[in-house]
């Protein structure tokens, strides 16, 4: 057996992974670690709900569901139930990797091919979690950093498409106007300012503030309307199944590619949050813990698809915001997962957030794709790019790229084979795959 090698607590940790802190510190650090999150959580059903022209109800309900399966989502992950969760103070919320494949099947077989899709797809991620040594040959950070890369610039059109006014404007013909650009570009500006900030408050605070100062100028120039909602009582029970389940081969291998790559997402803010909680990274007890991560991941994403919500994966933000607080202790999840619950048992929160107007939250999410791109890219320059990596990168991007820059190209193929292919996460993710495996060339 691989002997473990324990890793010395970070020097700045207060509470380890097994203590209990007293309330008030518990309440202080979880606080914390919701409003890193909050913001991220309820971006993808808005986004999503945006893109399928979804009604207001619809909207508020997707956005209380997404908050509430995170909080079941993070009770399992901290809790460790069975085989199933890692034991740390994971957070997981919804997905921002899964928008592009999850509009493509929304436009074609509704919310019911959707969710379906969701948990037929997220057995992917839990078979690689029980053959998670043999995976990693497979799924390399080459790999891995070309689909993270693809998701980033894929996401980008939807969130220009925001800042320029959405659907709606191009309707009405006001897409692109002063008003709509404007009001995005303000909080994009917001967000970069406060985030560079030397205070770590308003570090961690600046897209919560861009988006309510952003949020507001709208109001005052009239582009929220609060009356279009009706009630703002009352509680959203969650209804399995709400809006019926389809099955879509094409949206489930679209979805089932990003699981693999969510899974070795996963190890590594495993691996991340190991490290800062000072717990071993390898070994047999590593394994086990990465192994019960990755499996929760997947029956999290699963469960979520049945609850109306969309994939959960592991926030890495939250390992960052451990070495702030200086507490890794698991038991201030509990109290993460019980907010997360209550916040999306109330249908007032969903529906505020639903009536925000498309360019405040473009502003937002243009950032935050171009994050995602960033951080591919990153992992690639980790790597030595030789003459293989090349030819695998070329052709990653340039079959990835294509089909959402001319998706016409298309056009002539059967209707299974355009929908497969339609994503260039999944196009380019897949060629990656192939080319990493057949590509071989003696330096």
């Amino acid at each position: 057996m691989e002997q473990e090698q324990s890793v010395a607590p970070h020097e700045g940790l207060i509470y380890g992974l097994d203590d209990r802190p007293p309330l008030k510190d518990t309440l202080f650090a979880a606080l914390q670690h919701l409003l890193a999150i909050f913001v991220a959580i309820i971006t993808p059903p808005l986004i999503i709900a945006g893109a399928l022209k979804l009604d207001l109800e619809t909207t508020g309900f997707l956005v209380s569901m997404a908050l509430f399966a995170s909080g079941i989502s993070t009770f399992v992950q901290c809790r460790k139930i069975g085989p199933i969760g890692c034991g740390l103070l994971c957070i997981q919320g919804t997905s921002f990797s899964f928008i592009g494949p999850i509009i493509s099947a929304g436009l074609t077989g509704g919310l019911a091919s959707v969710f379906g899709a969701c948990i037929a797809a997220s057995t992917v991620e839990m078979l690689i979690s029980r053959v998670l040594r043999y995976t990693r040959k497979i799924i390399t950070p080459l790999v891995s950093g070309i689909v993270v890369t693809l998701i980033g610039m894929s996401l980008i059109r939807v969130g220009v498409t925001a800042c320029g006014g959405g659907a709606s404007a191009q309707a009405d013909g006001s897409f692109g106007s002063f008003r709509h650009v404007g009001l995005a570009a303000l909080v994009l500006v917001l967000i970069i300012f406060f985030n560079r900030s030397s205070n770590r408050y308003l570090r961690m605070s600046s897209i919560v503030i861009g988006l309510v100062i952003g949020y507001v100028l709208a109001w005052l120039l009239g582009m929220v309307d609060f009356s279009a909602v009706q009630s703002y009582g009352g509680f959203n029970f969650p209804v399995p199944f709400r809006y019926g389940i389809s099955f879509d081969i094409s949206a489930i291998i679209g979805l089932g590619l990003v699981y693999l790559i969510t899974a070795i997402e996963a190890y590594g803010d495993i691996t991340a949050n190991s490290l800062i909680s000072g717990e071993p990274v390898e070994g047999e007890k590593f394994v086990k813990r990465a192994s019960g991560g990755i499996l929760a991941d997947g029956f999290n994403s699963m469960l979520a698809g049945m609850l109306n919500s969309f994939p959960n994966s592991i926030f890495a933000q939250n390992n960052g915001m451990i070495q702030l607080t200086g507490v890794a202790s698991r038991y201030v999840g509990y109290f993460i997962a019980g907010f997360l619950i209550l916040l999306g048992l109330f249908p007032a929160v969903g529906l505020v957030f639903s009536l925000m107007p498309e360019p405040v939250l473009g502003g937002a999410t243009l950032l935050m794709f171009g994050t995602v791109a960033a951080a591919g890219i990153r992992i690639i320059a980790s790597q030595k790019i030789d003459r293989k990596a090349t030819l695998v990168m070329a052709l990653s991007f340039a079959f990835g790229l294509s089909v959402e820059l001319v998706p016409e190209i298309l056009s002539q193929l059967p209707e299974t084979v355009r929908n497969i292919f339609s994503s260039g996460i999944t196009t380019g993710g897949l060629t990656a795959i192939l080319a990493n495996l057949l590509i071989r060339i003696k330096e």
